[in-house]
């Protein structure tokens, strides 16, 4: 495979979201292997399942933008022990209208930061569960539960040195699990 097209979801619509700064300091660890684009959720409507023989043009665009994609990258804060609702409406929103999904196949991986101990471990695992139903094959391990801390994306952006490795490590396999998992075309 050449290098492949990643699409980033962020599960925020926060101006200082710290895991879009993650997101965006994840990319430069292997900005050399991959290209990536985050995808910006904040603009969909609220899916209706009424539209779905006149599905919104904002859902058709968004819809071609991840058909285009080789792989996602689910970078997730955690709300009330699950998935944000604007992550959860995106999700919807383009897995229909029923057997027209745009996720069926893609392979996919989820991280997250939170400054709390346990960082996004429940609404990676409620994504995890979305995403088997959405026929995403999922990267199982290593699991990123990232807790936010000084340091952890430096003043410049780039991941810090005391989890420069580990993350490089969660990237690199990532990176193989799209290779490995090829996005089966419908």
């Amino acid at each position: 495979m050449s290098k492949p097209n990643i699409g980033i979801i962020v599960g925020s619509n926060s101006q200082s979201s710290i895991n879009m700064q993650l997101a965006k300091a994840l990319t430069k660890l292997v900005s050399d292997q991959a290209n990536f684009e985050i995808i910006d959720i904040t603009k969909l409507p609220f899916y209706n399942r009424d539209e779905d023989d006149n599905t919104p043009k904002a859902f058709v665009d968004f819809k071609a933008l991840i058909g285009s994609k080789d792989g996602i990258l689910f970078v997730t804060p955690e709300h009330n022990r699950s998935v944000p609702a604007l992550l959860k409406n995106a999700l919807d929103g383009g897995s229909r209208p029923f057997k027209q999904g745009a996720w069926n196949g893609i392979p996919a991986g989820v991280i997250g930061t939170s400054p709390g101990g346990p960082a996004t471990s429940m609404a990676q695992q409620h994504l995890r569960n979305i995403l088997v139903f959405l026929d995403m094959p999922t990267m199982q391990q290593p699991e990123g539960f990232i807790q936010w801390k000084d340091g952890l994306v430096d003043a410049n952006g780039n991941i810090g040195t005391a989890s420069h490795d580990y993350l490089n490590t969660w990237m690199q396999k990532f990176l193989a699990w799209v290779e490995k998992h090829p996005r089966q075309k419908q």
